[in-house]
């Protein structure tokens, strides 16, 4: 094959590719690393913690400021964090209901970014970003 027929192939698996990886979002992984718990399970309690800190922060804020970008990169890092829970952890039932949070969380956090230079959505949304993080906080220390 040539070049001209692998470059296109090679652009589309880079984009494709999504989960477990800091290839876009380099930053969230200083964040896994100051989370860094005994176990993966640990480090996303961890990481719960630290963006909840960081969206009430962000509160009353315009634009991606410092505290919003924090919060960025914790939740990509809490996103990728999913992905490095123990084989037991992910086989317990409850753990479904840990995926299903993180992808609110997902789907909260798209709103938020567009939000983010208009008050009072933005706070709104930063309000139910922290409440489901607090519900998946909840469901990850009953993994424990």
């Amino acid at each position: 094959m040539s070049w001209k027929s692998v470059f296109p192939i090679a652009v589309l698996l880079l984009l494709s590719t999504s989960g477990c990886s800091y290839l876009f979002y380099p930053h969230a992984k200083e964040f896994t690393e100051k989370a860094k718990g005994a176990t993966g399970l640990d480090t996303l309690v961890n990481l719960t913690t630290m963006a909840e800190t960081s969206a009430q922060a962000a509160k009353g804020g315009k634009g991606v400021d410092q505290s919003l970008d924090d919060l960025h990169n914790q939740f990509h890092a809490i996103d990728n964090g999913m992905c490095h829970v123990e084989k037991s952890v992910k086989e317990q039932p409850a753990y479904a209901l840990a995926v299903t949070h993180n992808k609110e969380l997902r789907t909260i956090f798209k709103r938020l970014w567009k939000f983010k230079n208009d008050q009072p959505q933005r706070d709104q949304h930063l309000d139910l970003f922290v409440s489901e993080l607090q519900e998946m906080r909840q469901t990850l220390q009953a993994l424990r």
